[in-house]
């Protein structure tokens, strides 16, 4: 019996330390002004409630969702930005129900002005902060008045070259001028795949960046995978001091693309990752 209760002592003991520890590293993500979330784009193979409950177990809020994803919790269609105003309240509740935060949304690219305007519209409606994209050039103008026009964020986002945004330059050409609104969502990944260093990345961007997609690969190669946080070649501890003395603020979406159907041990690793390195700065 002493024994058990030793066990037991222990075990709480432990629970403790690691509860305090959770909770020094969210007070300082929110003295930094940071958020950690997740593209739900890392849980694709399933619905977008079934992401939300991937989410919860990584310890994760916040959400950006991407167009296409099945609904799911008995909701009909895809999270789209067409849908009806009804179907929008009936997500903003299954989001709500599972005590997530929808962030952002992306990456989407609608082909027309009215396409555009509809979804700042969207955006609107469901509470979302920032839309990430890679916007065709002849519609920057328009972005920017809407994004002044809704006080909504554009962050332009970096697929791998020969993507149009795959550098940072192309980014600050697309905002020159432009509202304050709009910036960048910094892929660090897809920038080691373009064969760029991100923090070089990250400074050229100083003052512009939106919100991040977060990744750590196995190599500097196109071809290269997802690996848990800390343990790759994307500088995830010199990315974070850099952003931290940019004073950065803003939405952290873990992208994780590997190992698909069974990734949330590797998420949640990342996670416990992220918080133990924020703690330290």
């Amino acid at each position: 019996m002493k024994k058990l209760r030793n066990a037991w002592m222990l075990a709480g003991g432990l629970a403790i330390a690691l509860f305090s520890q959770s909770a020094f590293a969210q007070s300082r993500a929110d003295a930094l002004g940071w958020k950690l979330g997740a593209q739900a784009w890392t849980f694709n193979h399933f619905t977008l409630e079934q992401a939300l409950d991937k989410m919860d177990s990584c310890g994760i809020q916040y959400v950006e969702a991407f167009p296409g994803q099945t609904i799911g919790g008995g909701i009909e269609g895809k999270m789209d930005y067409h849908m009806s105003p009804e179907k929008q309240e009936q997500v903003k509740n299954l989001i709500k129900k599972k005590h997530k935060v929808l962030m952002a949304f992306g990456v989407v690219v609608p082909e027309s002005a009215a396409e555009w305007r509809m979804l700042f519209d969207f955006a609107n409606r469901m509470g979302i902060q920032s839309i990430t994209t890679e916007p065709q050039p002849e519609y920057l103008d328009l972005i920017s008045q809407l994004c002044d026009q809704y006080n909504i964020k554009v962050a332009i986002h970096d697929h791998p070259k020969p993507s149009h945004y795959w550098h940072p330059d192309s980014v600050l050409a697309a905002i020159k001028g432009r509202s304050k609104l709009m910036g960048a969502c910094a892929d660090i990944g897809h920038w080691v795949r373009s064969g760029l260093d991100p923090v070089e990345c990250l400074k050229k961007l100083d003052g512009h960046i939106i919100s991040l997609h977060f990744k750590d690969l196995n190599e500097k190669s196109h071809d290269a995978h997802d690996v848990i946080w800390g343990n790759g070649v994307c500088q995830i501890g010199k990315v974070l001091e850099t952003l931290k003395q940019q004073k950065f603020k803003g939405l952290f979406s873990a992208e994780y693309e590997y190992h698909w159907d069974y990734n949330v041990p590797e998420v949640k690793a990342s996670a416990a990752y992220w918080r133990q390195m924020v703690s330290n700065l």
